[in-house]
């Protein structure tokens, strides 16, 4: 099956708490064979739902990408510093199943992304990609209108080696050109 046929057969939506089994065993087998999160043990089920619910009750976006009932991929924003002057701002996060990866579900689940936090009067978002050895990553967030703006040189260790932080940033509406709306 070609790219083409595959992509529009998923679809994304917003994730449910009955998704969190699979977005648990999606993060786990990044976290113990990448390095794209700098956590060096899987959270457990619990603690996926306890962060999902987090997110939801401040109104992030949280989104699975599906495909005959089975979840391929997630993608959520949250917020970027808990500081009040961040609140315009958020970090996203894009996880997809190791076997699906290379079928553009990735670009999928951050245009919904960014969508839903336009949709939400957001300005920034940030990435914030483990190991600049990541090229997918980072190559995905270029392509989606984001601009490098640092390296934070050797700041994580996991799998015997030093891993990098690269900070990406884009704009989202109108971003820096008008003052946010009146939000507490």
């Amino acid at each position: 099956m070609s790219l083409a046929e595959d992509a529009p057969a998923a679809r994304i939506r917003s994730a449910t708490a009955e998704d969190i089994p699979a977005i648990t065993a999606i993060y786990a087998h990044h976290v113990r064979h990448g390095r794209a999160s700098f956590e060096i043990e899987p959270p457990d089920e619990a603690e996926m739902r306890r962060r999902q619910a987090a997110l939801l009750a401040q109104d992030m976006p949280y989104l699975v990408l599906e495909r005959g009932g089975a979840v391929l991929g997630y993608a959520y924003a949250g917020s970027y510093r808990p500081r009040p002057a961040y609140r315009d701002t958020v970090e996203n996060s894009i996880y997809v199943r190791a076997d699906q990866a290379g079928r553009g579900f990735g670009r999928r689940l951050l245009t919904a992304l960014i969508e839903a936090c336009e949709a939400r009067g957001l300005r920034q978002m940030v990435a914030v990609v483990g190991d600049s050895a990541n090229a997918a990553s980072i190559r995905l967030h270029l392509a989606m209108g984001f601009r490098e703006v640092g390296v934070l040189r050797a700041v994580g260790w996991k799998h015997g080696r030093w891993l990098d932080s690269v900070l990406l940033q884009r704009a989202l509406g109108p971003g820096e050109a008008t003052p946010p709306d009146a939000r507490p």
